[in-house]
């Protein structure tokens, strides 16, 4: 019985975690099931990128 209640209450966590989720991504916090990930290869490369890539030295 009691490996009963500890898979309810287990499922009843995950749950609640997967609503809190959904509700802070549809706020703009985070990025859980509804939205793709970004595709960084768009994005523009940063400053440390391009300091960091090798570049020849003059």
């Amino acid at each position: 019985m009691e490996m009963v209640i500890a898979l309810a209450c287990s499922a009843a966590v995950l749950f609640g975690a997967d609503r809190l989720l959904l509700w802070l991504e549809s706020r703009g916090h985070v990025h859980w099931r509804r939205k793709g990930r970004e595709n960084l290869s768009a994005q523009p490369s940063t400053e440390l990128d391009s300091m960091l890539s090798e570049q020849p030295r003059q």
